[in-house]
């Protein structure tokens, strides 16, 4: 319940490097490998740009490219099919990604009585499972056209990014009574400044390097995970002791 002191807020988290180290598209064309739905060379070109994406962040022609190829690989098959896909890829390649820290962040909105919404270009069926299995309100994404169940190899509407990820957020609050000063939004990427910038707390979660200065210029919060995780894994140092502080006795020469 919302404590009597705190007006009604939304949590709005990115998900692609925000919540998940990657990005989500990646990892539904290599479960549509394991179904058979995706041939060796899709898989091949997936696991490079998924390796390219977590190094230098979002990149909009190979988002595009994957957008494109993921709605031919749905054209013909079900709604059924892509939520069980992506129940599969959750547990196999998602649970594993998540970052812990910024779970906690939205579970402890959820303690505090906010909405958390998970607002990202990925597909709406993946999203809202993502969100599922969290204990999160719900997601909004990029919606596939389907009639009578079956994907048209179209989209319903435009992709859930930049301004339309704005707009899809500013909806949901207005539906919900929420007012946006009162509203936050996690995300890794300059792309989603739209959304950043609209609400009364901002917060960028490993941000790419453009959003890194807008965040430093504006003096929004930034959680910086990827940094920490690369100086976990690197191997310690191995330092030289400080002045006076060796222990070696010292040689007896006989000399009294």
């Amino acid at each position: 319940m919302l404590p009597a002191d705190r007006r009604p807020a939304i949590a709005f988290f990115d998900i692609d490097n925000t919540l998940v180290r990657g990005a989500t598209v990646y990892f539904v064309g290599f479960g549509a490998w394991r179904l058979r739905l995706l041939n060796v060379r899709d898989v091949a070109t997936f696991a490079w740009q998924q390796a390219r994406f977590i190094s230098v962040g979002e990149n909009m022609r190979h988002t595009e490219s994957m957008k494109t190829r993921t709605l031919q690989m749905l054209s013909g098959h079900t709604e059924d099919e892509l939520l069980r896909l992506g129940e599969d890829v959750y547990d196999r390649q998602i649970a594993a990604r998540l970052w812990p820290d910024v779970v906690a962040k939205a579970h402890e909105h959820l303690e505090q009585g906010d909405q958390v919404w998970l607002v990202s270009a990925t597909g709406e069926i993946v999203a809202q499972v993502i969100a599922r299995r969290l204990g999160l309100t719900g997601a909004l994404g990029t919606r596939f056209e389907a009639a009578d169940g079956v994907f048209t190899g179209r989209l319903d509407g435009e992709m859930l990014h930049g301004g339309a990820k704005a707009e899809a957020a500013r909806s949901l609050a207005a539906e919900n009574g929420v007012d946006l000063e009162d509203c936050w939004a996690y995300s890794d990427s300059a792309n989603d400044l739209p959304l950043l910038g609209m609400v009364g707390h901002p917060v960028a979660v490993n941000p790419d390097d453009r959003l890194r200065v807008e965040a430093s210029t504006r003096g929004w919060p930034v959680i910086d995970l990827t940094r920490k995780r690369r100086q976990r894994t690197r191997s310690p140092q191995r330092r030289n002791p400080a002045p006076g502080t060796h222990r070696h006795k010292k040689r007896q020469t006989g000399s009294s």
